[in-house]
């Protein structure tokens, strides 16, 4: 009976994808499909972010089909219900990010770094989440960037790509160095050394060193990287030189994982220089620039007002 059933579902499931199946099997596939996906019970620990997943499974297959023609609105729910319900059977192995067990690394004011299993170091910024495998198994090491922004230096192995899924891009990288930054209107992958690929939503960019891909309002495009941030400045001291107040916010935005309110734009135009230590507390950094500027900084949790 279990044979049947799985020969069924797999040959419905291969006729639908060569668009060759009757309009009462399509019926069939879609109301199994959204059935399985409405009752499957998701274990977020063992299995990882269901959207996440969800998410990737529905670009993968996009991304495979060759023939332009109208997708179907289920597939997504029919890949996510069907490896659901083929593993409850017993006929899949368990996916990856079901035998790993996932852990989560948090900052709070002050940035940290890890070292994972594979010996890849990860740097999170302050007001940052990262989820992570206790050990990678199979083909791919895959983690995740819940919030916030990162350095990563990964672990050269060419035969098991890491990706970062953050938001909605996904980063695979084989041994490198970059940094990601998520905000909730956009993300942004900066190369400093290797080749990094990039994708979301059907699109696709190669980076090579100094090259940055932005995700923004839906689309991902290609430009040159800002020479400032080709360092790793969570690990490392940091001078900038005659430069702006404007420049100065950006890297604290990205280090300590917060925003910047002002009254007078004006202001970000005020010159300085400003040393960073590598593990500063925010408050350290913000007297320096009062005292450089005479600006008034005030911290209230992930918000700087300036005055």
């Amino acid at each position: 009976m279990i044979k049947r059933i799985k020969h069924s579902l797999e040959y419905l499931i291969d006729k639908s994808s060569r668009n060759k199946t009757s309009e009462a099997e399509e019926n069939l596939l879609n109301n199994f499909a959204l059935s399985e996906y409405q009752n499957a019970k998701w274990d977020e620990v063992s299995m990882g972010n269901s959207d996440a997943v969800s998410r990737n499974i529905y670009e993968e297959i996009q991304l495979r089909i060759v023939n332009k023609k109208t997708f179907n609105p289920y597939l997504k729910y029919m890949a996510a219900a069907s490896i659901l319900f083929l593993a409850g059977l017993g006929f899949f192995f368990k996916p990856d990010f079901a035998k790993e067990k996932q852990l989560s690394f948090k900052t709070s004011s002050n940035p940290k770094s890890i070292k994972l299993s594979d010996g890849s170091k990860i740097y999170l910024a302050a007001n940052s989440s990262f989820q992570y495998p206790e050990k990678f198994e199979g083909g791919e090491r895959k983690v995740t960037l819940l919030k916030g922004n990162a350095f990563f230096e990964i672990g050269k192995d060419k035969k098991h790509p890491f990706i970062i899924t953050s938001g909605e891009v996904q980063t695979k990288v084989v041994g490198t160095s970059f940094h990601i930054q998520m905000s909730k209107s956009k993300c942004e992958v900066i190369v400093v050394t290797g080749k990094v690929n990039v994708t979301s939503k059907g699109q696709s960019v190669d980076l090579v060193p100094n090259e940055e891909a932005l995700f923004e309002s839906e689309k991902l495009t290609k430009q040159l990287a800002d020479k400032s941030f080709l360092v790793n400045w969570y690990n490392t001291d940091v001078t900038l030189n005659q430069t702006t107040l404007k420049h100065v916010i950006t890297i604290l935005q990205y280090k300590y994982g917060v925003s910047f309110q002002y009254n007078n734009e004006q202001v970000l135009a005020t010159p300085l220089t400003v040393f960073i230590k590598k593990d500063a507390a925010l408050e350290n950094v913000l007297e320096q620039i009062n005292y450089i500027t005479n600006l008034k900084f005030k911290v209230y949790d992930e918000i700087v007002k300036v005055d």
